[in-house]
């Protein structure tokens, strides 16, 4: 039986949090509220449970989720060689709907998918996100829809497409921008965009920073 909590209200929001946290632990799933779109989420380090995203979405290993991230500075703990353009651009754009696809630490035991030891990461400007992440650590976050469906922007549009394969659904109210994220390719010495999103390559390049 699932779960629904308004973040509007500050006593509710609490208690939301704390379920969403004590679901995450258990390997179950969580939709949250980002600044782009709705998210549905699952503890990063449990194989288990980015397996139940993936099933819950209709997706497959070939598509694995990005990981979203309360701190700047877990990029390093995830990722490895590490080009100086990505601190360029996460310090400009993070938090917010920048996605930087990275090689993945080589210690990290994890599996997101068919990832070819790379791993995407985000930082959400959504405080009730952020809180969240703060409390479980990095969560693999995936658009909370069934593939091939609109992305959800309100948390009724996610219930009506995930149900009961989600435990706690946390209420933001409308999402953000309802614009994806713009994800970047980062594993080589120019950044590549893989997809437009609400960060333009006019405002990558303003950085200074070439766009292959």
């Amino acid at each position: 039986m699932s779960e629904r909590f308004s973040c509007l209200d500050d006593d509710e929001r609490e208690a939301g949090l704390e379920a969403a946290w004590s679901a995450v632990r258990d390997k179950a799933l969580v939709v949250m509220p980002t600044d782009t779109v709705y998210g549905i989420a699952a503890d990063a380090f449990e194989a288990d449970a980015v397996a139940a995203l993936l099933a819950a979405k209709g997706r497959g290993r070939h598509m694995p989720p990005p990981v979203l991230v309360a701190s700047t500075t877990t990029l390093d703990a995830l990722a490895s060689r590490i080009e100086p353009y990505v601190h360029t651009l996460t310090e400009a754009f993070w938090p917010g709907p920048l996605t930087v696809i990275c090689r993945q630490q080589e210690s990290l035991v994890w599996d997101l998918g068919e990832t070819r030891g790379t791993v995407a990461i985000r930082m959400p400007d959504d405080e009730n996100a952020l809180a969240l992440l703060r409390r479980t650590g990095p969560l693999a976050v995936s658009s909370a829809n069934l593939t091939g469906h609109p992305a959800a922007t309100t948390i009724e549009q996610a219930e009506d497409q995930l149900g009961s394969s989600v435990a706690v659904y946390l209420d933001g109210g409308p999402a953000g921008s309802g614009v994806p994220s713009t994800i970047v390719d980062c594993t080589g010495e120019t950044p590549r965009i893989v997809r437009v999103g609400a960060v333009t390559a006019e405002q990558i390049a303003e950085l200074g920073v070439e766009v292959g």
